[in-house]
Parts: structure tokens; sequence; C-alpha cells
């Protein structure tokens, strides 16, 4: 299910969109804020242009609001409903697991925006393996 030529391939584990092997993100995971979006240029496979043009992940903003809003309405509901928290507490919950999260949904948003417009290619895998069997 989760194979090469996937999407969800792609996106779980970091990887580029066109031939699901070269490095998305520069850094592994990381806290700081400074490097958790850097992305290689190109992938390290198939050359791929990951910044397709000026500005290309302002659109991952949109991506990444609909996690964080999913995320909140997640989090409300297991404090508010499933522990019985009460409103303020489950408030401060949002906030400080929104907070900590911040990281990951940011790196999220950005590989799938990347995702909706890039498709999996199988023949560059099948040309890059024929040439290192001759």
């Amino acid at each position: 299910m989760l194979g090469k030529g996937n999407k969800l391939y792609s996106i779980l584990n970091n990887k580029c969109p066109r031939c699901h092997e070269g490095e998305f993100f520069k850094n592994k995971a990381s806290f700081n804020f400074t490097k958790i979006t850097e992305l290689h240029e190109n992938c390290s496979h198939c050359k791929l242009k990951y910044m397709m043009e000026p500005s290309f992940f302002f659109g991952a903003m949109y991506v990444n609001y609909a996690l964080a809003v999913a995320l909140f309405v997640t989090i409300f509901i297991i404090s508010k409903v499933l522990l019985g928290q009460d409103i303020l507490t489950s408030f401060i919950a949002v906030i400080v697991i929104s907070f900590l999260l911040t990281p990951f949904t940011l790196r999220l948003s950005r590989i799938i925006w990347i995702n909706i417009f890039v498709s999996y290619k199988k023949e560059i895998n099948e040309k890059k393996d024929s040439k290192i069997e001759s």
C-alpha cells in the first residue's frame, strides 16, 4: 500500500515526489526553527528542482492552515469530550500541543504541497536502473 509510486510514500518518507529516491529536506527532523524547512535545491536522484518558481511554497500555508485546524479540533475534542477537561484546560492543551507540533506540520505541509503538483514517474527509476546494469 505504501510502496513507491504512491504519494503517501513520498509524504511519509520525505522523498522526492517524482522519483521517490532523493531526500526532500536537508535535515531529518529538527526543532531548530532556522533549519526546519531547509530543502535541497534539486533531487539528488532525478534532479527535480524543488522550488519550481519563486515563492512556490507560499501555497503550503493553505495546507498548513488545514492541518492546524484539523489538529486544533482533534485536540479539543479529545481534551473536552474524552478526557472531560474544562474549556480553559482544553484550550491550553490545544495551544501547547500545537506549538510542539509546529515543526512537524510545517514540514508536512511543504511535502504535501509539492506532491499535489508533481507525480511519480516510474520511467525515471527504470532509466537509472538500466544505466547501472549496462
